[in-house]
């Protein structure tokens, strides 16, 4: 029973990876079709569908009544995403970082990962978060914050110029997607309700999967979430985020990470707080401040002559492997 368990669970990963991938595809070449611009394409559309993983995940494991599945997996991600796919990335080669990145991103990052802290503490006399909940109070509180983010994000695109001139879309690679021929309207909407069944239906056989196995060997949800349920939706992340570092395109990689961290955190438990109230059960401070540390690292990483070095990367990923061994030290 146990090992088609661990089948389902590498089931659901395949198909909430590949359904994510083919609701963004879907979804992108419909918006431009109907010549939506490219900023909507890239703020909302691919940045929705990369942490689409995440957001099914998190949404079936609240509803099924494992919260603590829900928030590690946020949590968990964002550590994933913060150190070993930025490590990894710069490892593979160092990655220059812009100012703008540094002086906004980073920080605004930050500033979600320290507010899902503060949040997380119903009694903040008390250091124990056994039993507090991420109510709809503080899910309309995060997805204020990210509204903010958004509206801020589009301004600034547009005082500079537009999505393509702020991305420095000059790839001749790109140019080449743009002659190919259109695919047909209905294609695109059949391979966003594709897209969206295989999350729907990846997302349920993990959770019920992952959430059996730790009831199985007596593993907290919260481990799991922080470990397999992270690693596992992350997993997009860490290939786009390492491929674009060794083609070169370290923006990419970085706001990949980014990116990713804030819609985790501010979007997806956001969304799932209003949905269904979230208590935290396995989650303590400790995972709380070591997602708040490993954004603190990359951004003083960052700020030191605007590159995240081969030798910082590597500092990351110790980190991020450290961190994992604790967690099954206390299994």
């Amino acid at each position: 029973m146990t090992l088609i368990n661990i089948l389902l669970i590498i089931v659901g990963v395949v198909l909430v990876i590949w359904g994510a991938d083919r609701l963004t595809e879907g979804a992108a070449s419909l918006a431009r079709g109907m010549h939506v611009s490219e900023i909507v394409i890239g703020l909302t559309i691919v940045a929705a569908g990369t942490s689409a993983p995440e957001m099914f995940v998190s949404l079936v494991s609240a509803l099924k009544g494992t919260s603590d599945l829900a928030v590690g997996n946020v949590v968990g991600s964002n550590i994933f995403n913060a150190m070993l796919i930025v490590g990894c990335s710069a490892i593979v080669a160092p990655m220059a970082i812009s100012k703008s990145t540094v002086k906004k991103d980073i920080p605004f990052a930050l500033c979600a990962s320290l507010l899902l802290f503060l949040l997380c503490f119903d009694d903040m006399s008390s250091p124990h978060l056994w039993g507090n909940e991420i109510s709809r109070i503080d899910g309309m509180i995060l997805l204020a914050v990210f509204f903010i983010f958004m509206f801020v994000t589009f301004n600034e695109t547009d005082r500079n110029g537009g999505f393509d001139e702020v991305i420095g879309n000059n790839d001749p690679e790109d140019e080449e997607k743009e002659v190919k021929p259109k695919r047909s309207k209905w294609i695109n909407v059949l391979w966003i309700v594709v897209g969206l069944a295989c999350l729907i239906i990846g997302s349920n056989l993990f959770v019920d999967a992952a959430s059996y196995i730790a009831y199985r060997f007596g593993v907290r949800q919260s481990v799991v979430g922080l470990t397999i349920v992270a690693g596992g939706t992350s997993l997009p992340e860490l290939a786009t985020s390492v491929v674009a570092a060794r083609k070169g395109q370290s923006e990419l990689a970085i706001g990949n990470a980014l990116g990713s961290n804030v819609f985790n955190i501010l979007l997806i438990l956001g969304l799932t707080a209003v949905i269904h109230p979230m208590r935290i059960m396995g989650i303590n401070i400790i995972d709380l401040s070591m997602m708040v540390i490993s954004m603190g690292l990359l951004w003083i990483f960052a700020y030191t002559k605007y590159t995240v070095s081969r030798r910082e990367g590597f500092l990351l990923v110790v980190g991020f492997a450290a961190y994992m061994g604790w967690l099954f030290y206390l299994l």
